[in-house]
């Protein structure tokens, strides 16, 4: 009787072992890893033209830091990234790279011998960078490269850097995660502006800039419309009073104190993302009569960023500078 209960057991244990297997052999194909047979194809337009990528890419190396931001909002860590201590300095998205993330060189000089090494299957490169070495990375890996500062896409920063967000996510097979993650900053921008409705300041008028020191000398990067900070300002409703003579293409001029001259009126607010380390205001500008003349400054109207501020990227770089621009603003 014994005997026969046990084999009865044995028997129900080998039909589900059976059901398991064919379980898996059911769950593999187009949403699975290319050695398991992943038979999924994606076509995209990038700066280069129509690319097809095979299978779903999931060692992924982003050699612009703005890309590696995009993966992580997508879920992604990145295999590779070009200067991670430079990438922890300047982008303060609340979203961090994993220690596994290795180092590939320099954005300008990427390492290749250090990609080729992690055996990516695929690269995400910069026109404006790495055109003399796509062909080489391509040797590598499938690469896709974006040109966010072409005559076209330089027209509007953000826009061209959402798109390449949504390219990303196509490609990675995350378009369900990005169109949620699009969804949850547009409901963020909006409450964030109430923010700022609350606090008198809806529509307020202001001139942007990143600052550091260059041979000494206090420069500020002055944003101009077409740039990703000046374009996430305009969704909260606030008003860019600076204007270039010319189309900047990468969206900001550069020079000193002095073109702050130009906007007196004591409604314009100030925001400055400022180094720790490199505070040109604590430093170079201390009793500038220039600077201290401005009518922001005599009006306390100057707010400064933690220079770790994401001022370009993809979704949480625009959910982090918002927080930061607000939380300076209404300064509660």
């Amino acid at each position: 009787m014994k005997r026969w209960m046990a084999g009865l057991v044995m028997a129900g244990m080998m039909l589900l072992a059976a059901c398991g297997e064919g379980s898996d052999e059911a769950g593999s194909g187009s949403e699975s890893s290319g050695e398991s047979g992943d038979t999924r194809s994606v076509t995209i337009e990038d700066a280069n033209g129509e690319q097809t990528i095979e299978g779903t890419p999931e060692n992924v190396v982003a050699l612009e830091w703005y890309n590696a931001e995009q993966l992580l909002s997508l879920g992604i860590q990145p295999a590779g990234v070009p200067n991670v201590e430079g990438y922890k300095d300047w982008m303060n998205t609340g979203k961090e790279l994993a220690g596994s993330v290795e180092d590939v060189g320099t954005r300008a000089e990427p390492n290749l011998e250090a990609i080729s090494r992690l055996n990516p299957d695929l690269i995400i490169a910069a026109q404006f960078r790495h055109e003399q070495t796509i062909d080489r990375l391509k040797e590598i890996a499938p690469v896709i490269t974006f040109a966010p500062y072409n005559e076209e896409n330089s027209q509007n920063l953000y826009k061209a850097l959402m798109d390449q967000f949504r390219t990303i996510a196509k490609v990675t097979d995350k378009e369900q995660e990005a169109d949620q993650a699009l969804e949850e900053l547009d409901q963020f921008y909006e409450e964030q502006k109430q923010r700022l409705v609350d606090a008198g300041l809806d529509g307020a008028r202001y001139v942007s800039s990143m600052t550091f020191s260059s041979q000494n000398s206090p420069t500020l990067r002055l944003y101009t419309d077409n740039s990703y900070p000046a374009q996430v300002m305009s969704k909260l409703g606030l008003e860019n009073v600076y204007e270039a003579d010319e189309h900047m293409q990468y969206g900001y001029t550069e020079g000193g104190v002095e073109p702050l001259q130009n906007f007196q009126e004591e409604d314009v607010q100030f925001l400055a993302f400022v180094q720790e380390d490199d505070n040109i205001f604590e430093n170079q500008l201390q009793g500038n009569p220039v600077w201290e003349n401005l009518s922001f400054v005599q009006e306390g109207n100057t707010y400064f960023l933690p220079g770790d501020t994401p001022v370009i990227g993809g979704v949480s770089s625009a959910r982090a500078l918002t927080k930061e621009i607000v939380d300076s603003l209404v300064e509660e």
